[in-house]
């Protein structure tokens, strides 16, 4: 999520400090004390280095006035006690424009949706403004592909996926809802589009977020089924919710203490909703959409269900730092096979080497690497990385 330029910096700074030892002759000291004085400037003024390098196109570009009139208005809905977004025009509320201001030249043809703004407020909170903003794309993108679109038709289909899922997890519920012919996306849209950012109470919210980010939309949808369970879920709750108008003011005004963070987590961890069951009741719903409804206008790639596989889907940018090996074999001398070692060292009992008599050749070819091997002539029967690891952890 993060700018590769900036999570390269430790990496960078380790190879510089702690260069192989192979290669340090290699390497004038005056370069290096002329890199390691650049470092220490770098790192004593990143933000000059920063701007002076990495200049922020998006952030500079006027933007759509079309988009731009929108934004403003809803600058000062978010969050309007928290310090941050109190102030008209405050620090918060630039820094909140600049990034949905940036994600419409970023994603033209998206634009603007009101449900980014209290994302992209929550993600201010906790990071700077740059980002805030690969936060936000990320979240578009890869948690959330197509719900930001104008025509709504991701957020629909996951209505659809949450009502199949309440049917087998909360039936009663399922059956209330569909008596009363309550829409899912009268009830879930706030719910989702902005990750119940605006309907839980603080402590929950970040909690649901931290599980969220780590394994994806399946929290989304097990907070959603765990407020429809224990809201609707029994006969007893149902006694005040007669009619349709009734059900939606309930849902409207959930009860606190299902909202309680050390509650609510607790159900959702133990709810057996896994991104199988989304992902199947996703080809189930899709196909009754294609069938009444024909095809989706918006063309989202598929969603990742949490940071581990957005990580894996994306190819390594840098090749990850491997150990060497420190035995080298000479070449031609292959490891020997395991399971041998024991059985060499019982034949060996008993044979005993004169004190002051000459290594055999067969044993000093085995002991010790010819003197001038480069590092860049190593024998392809070198010790794996991980057999050397321990030598490095």
């Amino acid at each position: 999520m993060l700018n590769p330029d900036l999570v390269a910096l430790p990496r960078v700074t380790c190879s510089l400090l702690f260069p192989p030892s192979p290669r340090l002759e290699e390497v004038p000291l005056e370069v290096l004390r002329q890199r390691e004085s650049k470092w220490l400037d770098m790192l004593n003024n990143w933000d000059k280095w920063m701007a002076k390098k990495h200049k922020k196109e998006l952030d500079l570009s006027a933007g759509d006035p079309k988009w731009l009139d929108v934004i403003e208005r809803d600058l000062h809905r978010q969050f309007p006690f928290h310090e941050m977004f109190v102030s008209r025009g405050g620090h918060g509320q630039q820094d909140l424009f600049r990034v949905l201001k940036a994600y419409t030249l970023y994603r033209p043809e998206e634009g603007y949706c009101q449900a980014q703004a209290p994302v992209a407020a929550v993600l201010l909170m906790h990071m700077p403004v740059e980002q805030a903003f690969w936060c936000l794309v990320q979240i578009c993108e890869k948690y959330l592909p197509g719900y930001y679109s104008e025509k709504l038709e991701a957020i629909q289909l996951d209505g659809e996926i949450l009502f199949s899922l309440l049917h087998r997890f909360a039936p009663m519920a399922y059956k209330h809802l569909s008596k009363q012919k309550i829409d899912p996306i009268l009830y879930m849209t706030e719910w989702f589009m902005c990750a119940f950012s605006r309907t839980l109470p603080w402590s929950s919210v970040l909690r649901v977020w931290d599980m969220f980010f780590c394994e994806g939309v399946k929290i989304l949808f097990r907070v959603g089924l765990v407020l429809l369970k224990h809201t609707l879920g029994s006969s007893e709750k149902l006694k005040s919710c007669q009619g349709q108008y009734e059900t939606m003011e309930r849902l409207r005004a959930l009860n606190p203490k299902i909202m309680q963070e050390a509650f609510l987590v607790q159900e959702i961890i133990e709810l057996p909703v896994t991104e199988r069951h989304i992902e199947r009741e996703h080809l189930i719903q899709l196909k009754k959409w294609k069938e009444t409804r024909g095809e989706l206008q918006c063309r989202s790639p598929p969603r990742l269900h949490g940071a581990k596989a957005i990580s894996d889907s994306e190819p390594h940018s840098r090749k990850a730092l491997d150990p060497s090996p420190s035995i080298i074999l000479p070449p031609g001398q292959a490891l020997p096979p395991k399971g041998r070692k024991n059985k060499e060292k019982k034949r060996d009992q008993g044979k005993v080497r004169p004190a002051n008599g000459p290594i055999p050749e067969e044993t000093r070819d085995q002991a010790f690497v010819e003197p001038g091997a480069s590092p860049h002539h190593q024998s392809k029967d070198s010790l794996s990385s991980r057999e050397s690891e321990d030598t490095y952890l």
